[in-house]
């Protein structure tokens, strides 16, 4: 205990994290690996320009790490399994990875929040750490505040040139659906105007974010997927169901297919995330907690 709290003091914080460099404390015959964990998608064009290209994109930034691959989605696994293709659960991956002789793992989603998929896989991660030496999770594409405003300055820079933009989520039904009203909140803070936030199984819903379209008196609107993938959800949900009912409002709407995990950006962003926590580890929350009591005292 002692050993934790004089790293914790030693280290310069950031957040919940610390500076932990993963690589410098690796001895020799120890390997590392980073585990690309995506939720999944049966729509093979969106999978090459989102899921694909980041793996691609992952292993040019990275060459010294071995990449490998997870979904977490077992309905979307079961469905690719009957065209001949088979994927790895986190847990299955870890278990393979390991038989491999693989020592120090970076865990990285393409997750949107800190919802119930980053919660699962947080667990798995967990449930396997016995196996490795050192194993970190990155973070989900909004995390930091900082991401956020980084975020809402992207999906500026690649707003439709006309009519407004409304940014379609998946949605949660726990706490975390307050990162969907924080973009919100994000977008209007930085003075980008023209953004509307819903979401399909969460909040902000769907009459939620038509009331603001009327109460400004929007008549152009463009549904964007605010998704990794541009999925089941981006062509059933959105370019149908919320297209029609908005038009029924009278609107001219049209739909941009395509996924956050097509924009180099974006992608850019899970980069970071990964090379972040190679260089930092998160604080246990209890040892932190005591170190400030002691500071305290």
């Amino acid at each position: 205990m002692a050993l934790a709290l004089a790293t914790i003091t030693q280290a310069r914080e950031e957040g919940n994290f610390i500076e932990s460099d993963m690589l410098t404390t690796m001895l020799p015959g120890d390997k590392a690996a980073i585990l690309m964990v995506h939720f999944g998608t049966t729509y093979n064009d969106t999978r090459t320009l989102t899921i694909d290209a980041i793996n691609k994109k992952m292993a040019t930034a990275f060459p010294e790490l071995a990449i490998r691959e997870a979904w977490t989605s077992r309905i979307v696994m079961r469905r690719i399994k009957t065209r001949g293709e088979n994927k790895l659960s986190p847990t299955e991956a870890l278990n393979e990875l390991h038989k491999e002789g693989f020592t120090h793992i970076i865990v990285q989603s393409t997750n949107i929040i800190e919802g119930i998929e980053m919660e699962a896989l947080r667990i798995e991660v967990a449930q396997a750490a016995h196996l490795f030496k050192d194993i970190r999770i990155g973070n989900p594409l909004l995390y930091t505040v900082d991401d956020y405003r980084r975020v809402a300055r992207i999906l500026n820079t690649n707003k439709p040139k006309s009519g407004s933009a409304i940014l379609v989520g998946h949605g949660t039904y726990t706490p975390s659906t307050s990162s969907y009203t924080m973009m919100d909140y994000m977008l209007k803070a930085e003075g980008y105007k023209g953004f509307y936030v819903g979401t399909i199984e969460g909040y902000p819903s769907f009459d939620d974010m038509l009331e603001q379209l009327k109460r400004n008196g929007e008549k152009e609107v463009t549904l964007i997927p605010f998704m990794f993938v541009a999925g089941d959800h981006a062509n059933n949900d959105i370019s149908v169901d919320w297209k029609q009912a908005l038009e029924k409002e009278g609107m001219l709407v049209s739909v941009r297919m395509q996924g956050l995990g097509e924009v180099p950006e974006i992608q850019n962003l899970f980069i970071e995330h990964t090379r972040f926590i190679l260089k930092h580890k998160l604080v246990n929350i209890t040892d932190k907690k005591k170190h400030y009591a002691v500071e305290k005292d």
